[in-house]
């Protein structure tokens, strides 16, 4: 076990797997200087020489060649710089990557991995902000990870790199600083596997991404005031691992679900619908939900803060739950 960062953790995984595949290649804009625009990349052209790809801007043909080699049965990482910009290849990730094993009758493997950072950063304004595991995790055929800690931003790429199936990838740019203990070998992690990141009886909190961190420093609060949160993160979202969820509600009789996106048609609309509908007899209350505004992330710092769910907005929500007044 050794203490990482997320950004080192995922650039761990893409050292481990280009070590051991010497077909693998990487492919995206800006790659190579300073290891790319959050640092992933450092050092990776020297280790591997030709391996690492630049391309123009026109995050279609990325996605394209990576798709294209892939389909070859090599591994192929696609980066796309902002989550923001998988706009621009929706149709080669959705109408293609995510079709091509149904399509060909299981003939046809499609080793591809596209990595995109996702999320709410500082002053980057609407068009770089967003996060779109929703829209993905909408279409049959494709794995939605959303890591939350080093040992799973590491563990699940380590998983995605040896996938035979297309994965969406997505990195919380907030969290590439964040350290945290990852094993030094034989550290995958399943997809479809949730986590407990912290056990509790009173309250359920199912959070994504960024949110578990969040969620964690809102249960540290309301232990102090006597009460227990029980933190879920489903690590990724397609597949969604409800056995764990239910296991949890079961547990505590309240569920609160927490995402950076917005609520509307979003993943944390599926959870509290599907809680509903299956664990609807274990519930003392209707399952919440908090999440963004549904507006368009704001540039400017004072207004930043109110884009996402913070802490507070946790702690004062999960008040009113356990009080039976939401």
């Amino acid at each position: 076990m050794s203490e990482i960062s997320y950004r080192d953790a995922i650039r761990k995984a893409l050292i481990d797997h280009l070590s051991v595949d010497h077909d693998a290649v990487i492919l995206g804009e800006d790659l190579i200087p300073q290891g790319g625009s959050f640092g992933v990349h450092k050092g990776l052209d020297e280790m591997f020489p030709g391996r690492l790809l630049e391309t123009p801007i026109a995050e279609g043909a990325i996605v394209s060649i990576a798709l294209g080699y892939a389909m070859t049965g090599k591994t192929a990482v696609a980066e796309i710089m902002f989550g923001d910009f998988l706009t621009c290849c929706m149709d080669e990730i959705v109408n293609q990557a995510a079709k091509i094993r149904y399509m060909s009758g299981g003939q046809a493997d499609t080793p591809l991995v596209v990595r995109a950072p996702v999320g709410l950063a500082k002053n980057i304004g609407a068009q770089h902000s967003q996060t779109f595991e929703a829209w993905f995790a909408h279409v049959p055929g494709l794995v939605v990870a959303l890591p939350s800690t080093p040992a799973d931003a590491g563990g699940l790429l380590a998983t995605a790199l040896v996938s035979r199936d297309p994965v969406l990838f997505l990195e919380n740019k907030m969290l590439y600083p964040a350290k945290g203990e990852m094993a030094d070998a034989d550290y995958a992690v399943p997809f479809g596997s949730a986590r407990v990141a912290r056990d509790g009886d009173d309250l359920s909190v199912i959070a994504l991404g960024r949110m578990v961190p969040i969620a964690l420093e809102a249960a540290e609060v309301l232990a102090d005031e006597g009460f227990s949160l029980e933190i879920v993160d489903p690590r990724t979202v397609a597949p969604l691992d409800f056995e764990t969820i239910f296991t949890s509600v079961e547990k505590t009789s309240r569920a609160l679900v927490v995402e950076e996106a917005t609520a509307f048609c979003s993943v944390g609309s599926e959870i509290a619908a599907t809680i509903s509908e299956c664990r609807f007899m274990s519930l003392d209350g209707p399952v919440r939900r908090l999440s963004s505004p549904h507006v368009p992330k704001p540039f400017t710092p004072p207004l930043e803060t109110l884009a996402i769910p913070g802490r507070d907005d946790i702690v004062a929500l999960a008040r009113r739950m356990l009080a039976g007044q939401a």
